[in-house]
């Protein structure tokens, strides 16, 4: 499996995050990024919450440079 990364450039946020987390396996890569919406950004972890992050991961790594904002799935 590819490396796979989510990156918080993309989505709008009240703290502007610039974390980017990337790993070699989709589990692990999930349970960093449900770490880090929770202790960062006030979310709760459930079901959706993953499924939601989860739906985000992008192949490769993340880019240097920030990318455009994106607006987050409902």
């Amino acid at each position: 499996m590819p490396r796979q990364y989510i990156d918080c450039r993309e989505y709008p946020s009240t703290t502007n995050c610039s974390v980017a987390l990337c790993a070699d396996s989709e589990s692990e890569l999930l349970d960093a990024a449900v770490q880090h919406a929770v202790t960062v950004h006030g979310h709760t972890d459930t079901p959706e919450l993953r499924k939601q992050l989860a739906s985000l991961f992008k192949n490769g790594t993340p880019p240097l440079q920030a990318p455009a904002v994106q607006k987050m799935p409902a």
